[in-house]
């Protein structure tokens, strides 16, 4: 057999419902009593669980609470009996020693008065000097702790009084900021507007740009441009026409010269003839000219 319990077991089920019958008869009891002293009856409502739960915690909390203030006041009355009992003694005390308390002059009852005011003050059970000086030395450390709470918040005061202005400061900072911030705001937004005209005609010539770039690219795919043909591609073919220049210059002159002479053998002799003719002309002429400088000198 199993040691378990299930919770449809009958007997589980008639605990159940002797426990919460119980709790039901203590809630009346209690709510009985509460109404009855109170002078009234106890009104009509309907007795679920979770009421009966909350009704039974109050009864078990206010009962608790009942026989705690009854033990205090129990403990007051015989308190307050046994200083009645002590102030008669006193009294009798005093009668017999020809001081009763209408005979008395008024400071000493002022003084009896402030002492029995100071006892209370200190809260002590007679008005003896040891209790005054126990009460003294209980208010002295308080006194104390007092005095170490007062310096640590005064710390703390200090501490937030000058992170306070500091606030201030980074505040008023805050604000002369803001005040230039708004001055600026005039010029800025005019400037931003020149920025927004800029960046339109910009983007109108980029456009522009990206129109010629296309027109470009494709004038170049026409003419059989590759990327091949570099910048440093095109110097090196250009100094080498350069090197070929310098080097057939000197058979293009010899070329045009011969572009002088005639086609035909016949008319190339008769030509050289003519050059020799004209040069020795040219060599009488000089000769000539050198006699008549030669005449004229002497």
């Amino acid at each position: 057999m199993s040691d378990k319990i299930s919770g449809s077991d009958p007997s589980v089920i008639e605990i159940e419902s002797n426990l919460d019958s119980g709790r039901i008869s203590d809630v009346k009891a209690w709510l009985a009593s509460q109404y009855d002293a109170a002078g009234k009856d106890v009104p009509d409502f309907e007795y679920t669980p979770r009421t009966i739960g909350r009704l039974h915690n109050l009864s078990t909390l206010s009962q608790a609470k009942t026989q705690a203030a009854g033990i205090l006041a129990t403990d007051f009355r015989q308190k307050a009996a046994e200083y009645r009992c002590q102030a008669a003694r006193v009294r009798e005390i005093l009668e017999n020693v020809g001081l009763p308390q209408e005979g008395l002059p008024s400071n000493v009852v002022a003084s009896a008065q402030c002492l029995a005011n100071v006892a209370n003050l200190l809260n002590t059970r007679d008005t003896e000097l040891s209790s005054f000086l126990v009460a003294m030395g209980d208010m002295s450390l308080r006194k104390s702790e007092v005095e170490e709470k007062r310096a640590k918040v005064q710390k703390e005061s200090k501490i937030l009084l000058d992170y306070t202005r500091k606030a201030i400061a980074r505040m008023t900072y805050l604000k002369r900021i803001l005040g230039q911030l708004e001055d600026d705001v005039a010029p800025c937004e005019a400037q931003m507007e020149n920025w927004k005209t800029n960046l339109a005609i910009m983007a109108s010539k980029e456009r522009q740009y990206l129109q010629q770039y296309r027109n470009y690219k494709a004038l170049l795919n026409r003419v059989g441009y590759t990327p091949e043909i570099s910048h440093g591609v095109l110097v090196e073919m250009a100094e080498h026409r350069k090197d070929l220049e310098k080097k057939t210059k000197p058979i293009l002159d010899t070329l045009r010269s011969y572009q002088d002479l005639p086609p035909d053998k016949a008319l190339a002799a008769l030509a050289i003839e003519d050059k020799k003719r004209q040069y020795a002309a040219a060599e009488k002429r000089l000769e000539d000219v050198l006699q008549s400088a030669l005449a004229t000198s002497e």
